[in-house]
């Protein structure tokens, strides 16, 4: 039967495809139709695709009945704001597994030659996806079940539609040979921030088999200020994902009925006034936090910053450091961040310095980094920070160096900072470059580095409103002390800005020291 998707607006056209069980014209022609005006408007904020997944699909709900799939509060805000990218942060059963395993698998079934696979974070976490999908299967009208949906291979990981050369496939993150060897058209990560093996490779190898017009999500409740989906979380900005954060009220049975809140606490009210919550929610909220305490944030959460916990003891002092991650760190400063950053500009007459972190410029490693600093109260004044090449490092800190009035570069001579020193003499000409015992740049070592980074915690806690940068500030978060003592960026973080700024404060505080002995 060929369809015309104009018609999928019509009241006559949904009339009549309702009663599938009574058609035996349902073939590849009508699944397609359907496939080109999934997002195509019924009526306001119900879509094709909306009505499929109302009219196929099944699920189990908490009382463990099956029953036509739904979506809940939290599913039609991800569906409301859904993009090509996708990132979600999240409270705890949610309900986002089903949500994308639905979706995806409506178009799985209308768009002949889709592969949608889907990641766990685990083996038991793959098999209970799998049976989300199975069961979308098996219920499925028999005119589509055993015509031509009828599937060729359904083992424990895999349906095949042979019809519709479709395929979908849930797979786990610790297999090095998840999603390998095809194109991805729909891919969704699950509990990313659970991911045991080397989560940021596992994830680059998986995001490298989806075109650009192909769909990913990436989907965890947090776990620790580090790791591959919390710098995923803050990087949105930069990798133009979609951010969704679902605080825990979205969820309509996180209540305890017919209890009142009694005596309500500052916070409580705040929280009753700024969000709608009711007294049933309160008391829930009160029996989590007693019940789980510390990880209540992490696993009922409630603002997108806050719901991260520290992994490690924080180097700096944690309480200041949280102050200014949530102050500095919201939605709309994510949204402004950009390769430079200025934040005061550059006076005349004033002197500045600009401590220099280098990387390889590989995207997927280390970012360089420069901070520039107001060499008399040690203000931040600006902000480099990219992936970039030696060379590329050395012309851009040169001139940003001679913006802020010929600034005093304080360049790490470790490793690629050789290059970075070698370029800013031999090619570029900038001349302003700290020197220790006659040679140009300062090494760190395991005497140079922890004087440094003592010297930033003394100022982090003394003088916090002279760092600006919301990257600077989540970089202080996971940057923690680690099993052997050494303090270094928690594991699948970074430190950039961290050391950056630890080598224009150091520069200064020779400076200064310098005076004195004058």
């Amino acid at each position: 039967m060929e369809v015309e998707t104009s018609q999928c607006g019509t009241y006559r056209f949904w009339k009549r495809t309702l009663n599938l069980e009574n058609r035996e014209d349902v073939d590849l022609a009508f699944l397609k139709a359907f496939g080109k005006c999934l997002d195509r408007s019924i009526r306001l904020g119900f879509t094709v695709r909306d009505w499929l997944m109302a009219c196929f699909l099944k699920v189990r709900n908490k009382a463990g009945q099956l029953v036509p799939f739904i979506p809940n509060a939290a599913q039609q805000q991800i569906a409301a704001r859904w993009g090509q990218r996708n990132i979600v942060l999240k409270a705890r059963q949610m309900g986002m597994t089903t949500y994308v395993a639905a979706r995806f698998y409506i178009d799985t079934i209308t768009r002949p030659g889709t592969l949608t696979v889907q990641v766990a974070h685990d083996q038991r976490s793959a098999e209970d996806m799998f049976r989300i999908v199975h069961r979308f299967q098996e219920n499925l009208p028999e005119v589509l079940r055993n015509g031509v949906l009828k599937t060729s291979r359904a083992n424990s990981r895999q349906l095949v539609w042979p019809r519709l050369d479709s395929e979908y496939r849930v797979e786990t993150a610790a297999d090095p040979n998840a999603g390998r060897g095809a194109t991805i058209r729909n891919l969704h990560c699950s509990e990313v921030a659970m991911w045991t093996r080397d989560g940021g490779g596992a994830l680059a190898s998986l995001r490298a088999a989806v075109p650009p017009d192909g769909q990913i999500v990436l989907e965890s409740t947090p776990k620790g200020t580090g790791g591959v989906f919390y710098e995923e979380w803050h990087r949105s900005g930069e990798t133009g994902y979609v951010q969704h954060f679902l605080p825990w009220w979205l969820e309509k049975s996180y209540r305890v009925p017919g209890v009142g809140a009694g005596e309500l606490s500052d916070d409580e009210r705040a929280l009753m006034e700024k969000h709608g919550l009711d007294e049933e929610q309160i008391v829930y909220r009160r029996d989590r936090r007693a019940n789980f305490r510390r990880e209540t944030a992490q696993e009922y959460a409630e603002s997108a910053e806050e719901c991260f916990l520290a992994s490690g003891d924080c180097f700096f002092i944690r309480d200041v450091v949280d102050q200014q991650v949530k102050t500095r760190c919201g939605a709309d400063a994510l949204a402004r961040e950009k390769q430079l950053m200025e934040f005061f500009p550059p006076k005349p007459g004033k002197r500045y310095i600009i401590g220099v972190d280098s990387a390889g410029g590989g995207v997927d490693g280390d970012y360089s980094c420069a901070e520039v600093i107001d060499r008399e109260t040690g203000l931040q004044c600006a902000e480099l920070h990219a992936h970039l090449t030696p060379e590329e490092l050395a012309k851009k800190v040169a001139d940003l160096g001679k913006k802020y009035n010929h600034a005093l570069l304080m360049v790490e001579s470790n490793a690629y900072g050789g290059t970075v020193l070698s370029h800013l003499e031999r090619v570029v000409g900038y001349v302003n470059v700290h020197h220790e015992n006659g040679k140009p740049g300062i090494v760190t070592n395991v005497q140079t580095r922890p004087a440094m980074l003592d010297n930033l915690e003394v100022l982090v806690g003394q003088s916090q409103g002279s760092f600006v940068s919301p990257r600077f500030w989540r970089e202080c978060r996971t940057f923690v002390r680690q099993h052997d003592g050494s303090p270094r960026a928690a594991s699948g973080s970074h430190d950039d800005t961290v050391m950056a700024m630890a080598l224009a404060q150091w520069a200064r505080n020779i400076n200064a020291h310098d005076r004195q002995r004058m």
